[in-house]
């Protein structure tokens, strides 16, 4: 498995969860990483995306200074800490590996995808 998402789960509002995605070393030292989710219905929505050393990362405007992305490149690993969670971030959360060294928006940019994890925020 290339990339592998975890760490889903049921919390309450207002509460927190930790999403990790591990990666294979192939699709992950040398690649921006990003997070989509998909909310039962709605289309695939960006999250965050990471810069291959995690230099620079960026936010959609509705999770920005709730969730942090981040990453471990020595253990190949993507995270997503989300806080603050509010109903609307129930959704199956998605990683993915860009074909670039750095993120983008835009899902066509990626080349590999996670499994998924499913969070759902009970109000």
């Amino acid at each position: 498995v290339q990339l592998q998402a975890s760490g889903g789960g049921l919390v309450q509002t207002g509460g927190s969860l930790r999403l990790s995605c591990a990666a294979s070393r192939r699709v992950f030292s040398n690649n921006g990483m990003g997070w989509f989710r998909q909310a039962p219905g709605k289309e695939c929505e960006f999250v965050a995306h990471i810069n291959w050393n995690g230099g620079s990362t960026y936010y959609a405007d509705s999770v920005k200074g709730r969730f942090t992305i981040s990453r471990d490149n020595a253990k190949n690993t993507l995270y997503l800490q989300m806080n603050s969670l509010k109903p609307e971030d129930t959704a199956v959360y998605y990683c993915a590996a860009s074909r670039y060294a750095y993120g983008s928006s835009k899902p066509d940019s990626y080349v590999k995808w996670g499994q998924g994890t499913l969070v759902t925020v009970s109000s």
